[in-house]
């Protein structure tokens, strides 16, 4: 059986239990791992731990409200963990579980793939733009 095969017979699987998130274990995960936040998140931990600032800098145009949520999210999933130092004030540091660290290869595939055909997305995304534009234009 192909991988593609194996695929296409998960997803059945998947399309036959309703997408329902209590019996669906990939819908599960990928409700927290599948938004933009994060990956970057993760990918600012992997080099090692960082405290909440460093990562609001590493992120720029997410705002602290989400950076706390998507936080407080992956320590609740098990990918993150928190660590506070008793200095004053108290200094607080994030940083990668084990289950965290295992997300990196995967992580890493989807990174060096999305590289790979960055340039066929965003040509495709033009003809689509002006099939699209010619069309309302009738």
């Amino acid at each position: 059986m192909s991988e593609s095969d194996r695929i296409a017979d998960k997803f059945t699987q998947w399309q036959g239990a309703g997408f329902d998130a209590t019996r669906c274990p990939v819908r599960d995960v990928l409700d927290h791992l599948g938004d933009k936040w994060t990956t970057l998140i993760v990918i600012a931990l992997a080099a090692g731990p960082r405290r909440f600032n460093e990562i609001d800098r590493l992120i720029p145009d997410i705002s602290k409200r989400m950076l706390t949520q998507t936080l407080r999210n992956l320590e609740r999933d098990g990918f993150v963990t928190r660590h506070v130092f008793p200095t004053k004030p108290p200094s607080v540091s994030y940083r990668l579980a084990p289950l965290g660290h295992s997300l990196l290869g995967p992580l890493a595939a989807l990174i060096d793939w999305a590289e790979a055909r960055h340039g066929e997305i965003a040509q495709a995304r033009t003809r689509y733009d002006r099939a699209e534009g010619s069309s309302e234009a009738a």
